[in-house]
């Protein structure tokens, strides 16, 4: 799929615009679709950007060490309300639970003590344990959004002590090959963009250091290009089962905690942030390290995605993720995603399910039910089938969307075999509006 010119030159035109006003030496926009990264937007000669360029990802990296600790939850070798003192002892903080260090909700300060662990050699493990006290709790868990870089470090820390393995080596063997991000590493890898802090008054380049974070590697440390990070909104927006479920990347992209209680335009997942904007929710997250600063945009619904990448730390991380919200909106707006046709199905669905479609009624309001190629259910006011039933038994369905996800179907029949009421979590639908539940 490519873009419009029109599109296309809307986008050049904002992303020139940011690179001037913004006074960064190379800033690099990509925009995916289906998958694929379909247009780079480049400006800037100090590197001149290119697909195969890295920077530095920041707290991007926050999302692949989520997804390790999701998998190990789908694998049974921990639950994500583990107080932390399980996996990790220690720590003055133990009775915080992954799920709030995960979601930003458990009050934790945002940095370890010590010099700037961004810009500074990291420490091990062991030395950024002893470090956590309880002075490190500004305020009791799931009272406020409170963002914590130490959160992540500590994580980290979890998944090196359930699996036995160091956390670069994991994010390796369980992320970066399988999805093929060959060129997201640990050290930045030549062809490298050096970071920057622009002088305020004299527009001259001061080069930041490329720190090992050490322990706090989980928080921030990984390098990547456009290619490598539109594969992984790929990812975000369509998951490989073989690297995580599907179901449980959803689960990660459900709010934890509101980030912004006046307006309720940004939240927290488990490990993703999400933005509202107008009628749509974009899930990702920003990055930012000492030179560097970066953005990652998924609207799931139409796998339509928009990474970006910036050398100077004043071109601050609101900045290149308002811009990366902006053009990921222009993009949905000016090219919707196709509508899939209506096609003819093959044959009637079989008998069973058959006789389970058509018009139902509950308490004198109608809906309809209707039947899939896939064997499933659809349920719904009647041109709004948006309930999804899957069969798990003889005359039983599980709801697998919307207010019945998780719900019970039953199907009622007469003493002649007939199905005459479906009872979903004891709301029964009957075939007329005049029969009684």
């Amino acid at each position: 799929m490519t873009l419009l010119a029109e599109t296309v030159r809307r986008i050049d035109t904002l992303v020139a615009q940011a690179q001037a006003t913004g006074r960064t030496p190379s800033l690099a926009l990509g925009v995916v679709r289906d998958g694929a990264l379909v247009h780079l937007a480049a400006a800037g000669d100090h590197p001149r950007p290119d697909p195969d360029l890295q920077y530095r990802v920041g707290s991007i990296t926050k999302t692949m060490t989520a997804t390790l600790l999701l998998g190990e939850r789908d694998a049974g070798r921990l639950t994500l309300d583990d107080p932390l003192e399980r996996h990790l002892p220690g720590t003055a903080v133990g009775g915080l639970t992954l799920r709030q260090l995960l979601g930003h909700a458990s009050g934790l300060h945002r940095e370890p003590d010590g010099p700037w662990w961004e810009r500074t050699e990291g420490t091990d493990l062991a030395t950024l344990v002893a470090g956590v006290t309880t002075d490190k709790v500004g305020y009791p868990a799931w009272r406020g959004y409170h963002y914590s870089n130490l959160a992540y470090g500590l994580l980290g820390g979890v998944l090196e002590r359930v699996t036995g393995t160091p956390w670069a080596q994991l994010l390796s063997t369980r992320i970066l090959d399988p999805l093929g991000l060959r060129r997201t590493t640990y050290h930045p890898t030549a062809p490298y963009a050096p970071g920057y802090v622009v002088h305020p008054w004299h527009d001259t380049l001061r080069e930041e250091p490329r720190t090992d974070t050490g322990a706090m590697a989980p928080a921030g440390q990984l390098w990547s290009t456009v290619t490598d990070l539109a594969r992984w909104a790929a990812f975000l927006a369509d998951p490989d089962p073989e690297v995580l479920a599907a179901d449980t990347l959803t689960e990660m992209c459900t709010p934890v905690i509101l980030s912004d209680l006046d307006s309720w335009r940004g939240g927290h997942g488990l490990g993703l942030e999400l933005y509202r904007e107008g009628d749509r929710v974009y899930v990702g997250h920003g990055g930012s390290m000492p030179g560097y600063v970066a953005a990652l945009t998924v609207h799931r619904p139409s796998r339509t995605a928009v990474v970006g990448y910036a050398n100077s730390y004043g071109f601050r991380t609101g900045h290149i993720g308002g811009l990366s919200r902006q053009l990921l909106t222009l993009v949905l707006d000016a090219e919707p995603t196709p509508v899939t046709p209506w096609r003819p199905a093959a044959a009637p669905p079989p008998a069973e399910l058959a006789e389970l479609t058509g018009r139902w009624w509950w308490m004198g309001i109608e809906y309809e039910v209707r039947a899939d190629p896939a064997g499933e259910l659809w349920a719904g006011r009647p041109g709004e089938p948006t309930l999804r039933f899957t069969r798990t038994g003889p005359d039983r369905w599980r709801g697998r969307s919307g207010e019945e996800d998780s719900e019970v179907l039953a199907v009622l029949r007469d003493p002649d075999g007939r199905a005459v009421g479906l009872d979903i979590g004891t709301f029964v639908f009957t075939r007329t509006p005049d029969q009684e539940p």
